[in-house]
């Protein structure tokens, strides 16, 4: 048994830290996603989705790298308020979007000012 928790210690931080460079990477990528996208719902949901996502992981991560469970405690505490007030502070700024009018970009996007819907000059 003493063998299986010196395997366990030794994969620990290994784990933690890949959770936490994963987690990072997520949140890069729903950065890119509202600089990219076209409108503001979009933007939402890219910035909703990666954001929770991405601090479920590191959280995880740090708490695999805690070095007390009292840490431990407070990061899940952490991990619920997040998980809690994202998405609900997401749905109210959709729906105050929605409530004040603004309409969601449909249908593809064009550079060119001037075509026309077939694509034409």
């Amino acid at each position: 048994m003493p063998e299986v928790m010196d395997v366990i210690m030794a994969v620990k931080p290994v784990l933690g830290a890949f959770l936490c460079l994963v987690g990072a990477g997520l949140a890069i990528i729903g950065t890119v996603g509202v600089l990219r996208f076209p409108d503001f719902y979009t933007r939402l949901h890219a910035a909703s989705i990666t954001d929770t996502g991405a601090a479920t992981l590191t959280l995880v991560g740090m708490a695999l790298l805690a070095p007390t469970w009292l840490i431990v405690f407070k990061l899940a505490a952490i991990w619920l308020f997040l998980f809690l007030t994202g998405p609900t502070g997401s749905h109210a700024l959709a729906n105050a979007a929605h409530t004040a009018g603004l309409q969601p970009v449909i249908g593809r996007q064009r550079d060119g000012a001037g075509a026309d819907e077939e694509g034409g000059a």
